[in-house]
């Protein structure tokens, strides 16, 4: 006759460790741990994405505010400054195929009432709201980028 213990050894499956028996049925663990991983490496990527728009934002308002201060220390009067900065500005930002929420520029005309022959400059700041809604992320803000660049005016030139 046989002993009961070796029968139930039959039937179970895995197979006889320090402690017991260890189940080796892991059917469905592979598709469970899909499940678990895709929406936090999904939520990784669009947040890789985000910081990927905003360093180009960055570096696009950078360029953007380069060349509107050089836009407005080319200009012979204040007033032409601001206006030819704020096209040069839109004009990079729209070159670098950068779509801002809001734009504003800035425009330091300081030194266009100093004399002839001292030395002066102009700063323009670019400001842009960079939207991150459109990223499918809920509550992530949008963010506003700026940049200050100074620009020197010709110091013989007529102001």
């Amino acid at each position: 006759m046989k002993h009961p213990v070796h029968e139930c050894r039959r039937f179970r499956r895995g197979r006889p460790t320090a402690r017991g028996w260890s189940s080796t049925d892991e059917r469905g663990s592979a598709a469970i741990e899909l499940v678990l991983l895709v929406p936090a490496l999904m939520l990784l990527l669009m947040f890789a994405v985000a910081g990927g728009r905003v360093a180009i934002a960055h570096g696009s308002v950078q360029q953007a505010a380069a060349d509107a201060a050089r836009a407005a220390s080319i200009a012979r009067t204040a007033g032409a400054a601001q206006t030819t900065a704020v096209a040069a500005a839109r004009a990079t930002l729209a070159n670098q195929g950068l779509t801002c929420a809001s734009m504003t520029v800035t425009l330091d005309t300081s030194g266009f009432s100093r004399p002839v022959g001292t030395p002066a400059s102009v700063a323009a700041t670019v400001s842009c709201t960079v939207e991150l809604s459109e990223l499918s992320l809920p509550g992530l803000p949008d963010r506003v980028v700026s940049a200050t660049v100074t620009s020197p005016l010709d110091v013989f030139r007529g102001r």
